[in-house]
Formats: C-alpha cells, sequence, structure tokens
C-alpha cells in the first residue's frame, strides 16, 4: 500500500506519519501541497503541525490548498483519508468531515499522553483493536476541542461515526483534555474512508517513543491491502 503523506508549510509530524506507515509495512512519499493530483497513491494522510502558522483557523488555509480538491476526489472514491491533529482540522474546515475544533477550554496547547477509547473495531483502523479497549496515546495541540452542533452531534452518535473519545487512564475524573463534547477524539464519515482524530497515533509506535497502542492503526491499514 503505497501512501502520500501532504506536507503543508508549517507540518511538522510528517516524518512521524512516514515512520509509523513504513514501520507498518507501506510505503510513503511526501507530497507537497500545490501537488493538483494523487496518481498511484493508496491512501493519502494529512499529518500533524501548524499548517500556515494556523492563522485564522487551525487548517483554514491548508483546506484551500490545490491538493485538497485531489483529497476530496480522493475520497470521494472511497480510498482512505486520514487527518491527524493538524490534518482532522483541514479535514473538517474542508467539509470532509463535519463539525470544527475550536481552542481547548484551558486556552493552552496542551502536551501529554490521554486515554483513548476504541468505540469501533469493524474499520481497517481500527480492526486490531477490542471494542472498548483504552490506549495510551499522545495529544499536543492548542484547537483540540470538538464542536457540532446539536443536530449533527445526534447524527454522528446515531450512525455510530464516532471511532475514538478520551477515557481515564488510571480512573481520572478530569481525563478529557480539551472540552470535546462527548468526550470525541476521532470520527470517520459515513463511508468509513476518511477518519480524523487528534490523538497521534503515529507518535506510538515503538517503545523507544514511549509506547506501540498507536501501531495496530498502522497494521489494520495494511492488513486492509493483503486481504
Amino acid at each position: 500500500m503505497r501512501w502520500a503523506i501532504v506536507r503543508f508549510p508549517g507540518s511538522n509530524c510528517d516524518e512521524d506519519a512516514r515512520f509509523a506507515l513504513e514501520r507498518a509495512g507501506m510505503e510513503a512519499e511526501f507530497v507537497w501541497h500545490t501537488e493538483r493530483e494523487l496518481k498511484g497513491f493508496d491512501g493519502v494522510f494529512l499529518p500533524g503541525g501548524f499548517s500556515y502558522g494556523d492563522y485564522l483557523r487551525a487548517g483554514a488555509l491548508a483546506a484551500k490548498s490545490p491538493v485538497m480538491e485531489a483529497v476530496r476526489r480522493f475520497a470521494q472514491e472511497g480510498r482512505y483519508v486520514v487527518g491527524v491533529c493538524n490534518g482532522f482540522q483541514v479535514l473538517t474546515e474542508a467539509g470532509l468531515l463535519p463539525g470544527a475544533l475550536l481552542a481547548n477550554l484551558n486556552l493552552h496547547f496542551t502536551c501529554k499522553e490521554v486515554g483513548v477509547r476504541v468505540e469501533r473495531v469493524d474499520l481497517p483502523f481500527t480492526r486490531l483493536y477490542q471494542k472498548g479497549q483504552v490506549l495510551r496515546l499522545p495529544i499536543a495541540h492548542a484547537e483540540g476541542r470538538y464542536y457540532a452542533d446539536p443536530e449533527t452531534l445526534a447524527r454522528l452518535e446515531g450512525e455510530g461515526l464516532v471511532v475514538f473519545r478520551y477515557a481515564p487512564l488510571r480512573g481520572e475524573r478530569d481525563y478529557n483534555p480539551n472540552g470535546s463534547l462527548n468526550d470525541i477524539a476521532g470520527i470517520v464519515n459515513e463511508k468509513g474512508n476518511v477518519l480524523g482524530m487528534m490523538p497521534h497515533p503515529e507518535r506510538a509506535v515503538d517503545e523507544v517513543l514511549g509506547g506501540t497502542d498507536g501501531l495496530p492503526f498502522f497494521l489494520g491499514l495494511a492488513k486492509e491491502v493483503r486481504r
């Protein structure tokens, strides 16, 4: 499986994404944001960082980059698109996922490990996890508070489009790091091929990095192609 990792001005998790994809046995190649085609790729990864310095709103300018029209076509064709952290923000700003990522309630950039509960295991991203399993994954964001209007939120919950939620690691009462509605940490579109999440699975694929809870995320995608 060959993945395109889109580089925007200000991306800084692109190397992490390549390391994780290659560790899972997939090929990865960087694609500059001015490209207009994604021919030859099986998946697209929008990495974390501060695209365009997060001016206006996080991800707002990147959503207008030329490559995003190709990403839109890619998603419409049913191929896999993953956006992590700033990539999730870009997906919502581009209208490929509903809702928005607002400033953390504490108004601070928050960088730490959090608990993330797996809500669905019928997707390539989650097939190697157990339903209800709580992962230890890092976060690093200032605008990660998921928000959607009540109607959209009800649809997400009713259609099972919430894939990851923040959860306590050690029984903490205050485990939601940013104030996301319904503790939402990651969602998927109706087709199940476009996923956005704030926690970083690509930063948890080796014990040297502090843990491997993110590795099954990528191994599941690799397994999808081998089926």
